[in-house]
């Protein structure tokens, strides 16, 4: 082993309380880092499933009056002068 003891192995050789304050600092940030993480997907499910009911609110909505989901359709309408613009 490298060390003698573990009071050895904490002092370091005078470096302890720098590499023991990195590796805290590392884990510290770590450890804020994952309760950020999941702070912000409970946030984004949360947001999605306000979302997803709010859209199917208003599909059953849509369908009590009759309309239909499908959006805007549109046709193409014949007129006369789409007639001959289009012949040669």
């Amino acid at each position: 082993m490298a060390f003698d003891s573990l009071s050895a192995f904490i002092h370091m050789e005078g470096h302890g309380p720098y590499v023991w304050t990195c590796y805290g600092g590392f884990f510290l940030l770590l450890g804020l880092l994952a309760w950020y993480s999941v702070l912000e997907r409970r946030q984004v499910v949360r947001a999605q499933r306000f979302q997803h009911q709010l859209n199917a609110t208003r599909e059953s909505e849509n369908l009590a009056w009759g309309r239909t989901s499908g959006g805007a359709s549109f046709q193409r309408i014949q007129s006369s002068h789409n007639e001959s613009a289009s012949k040669p």
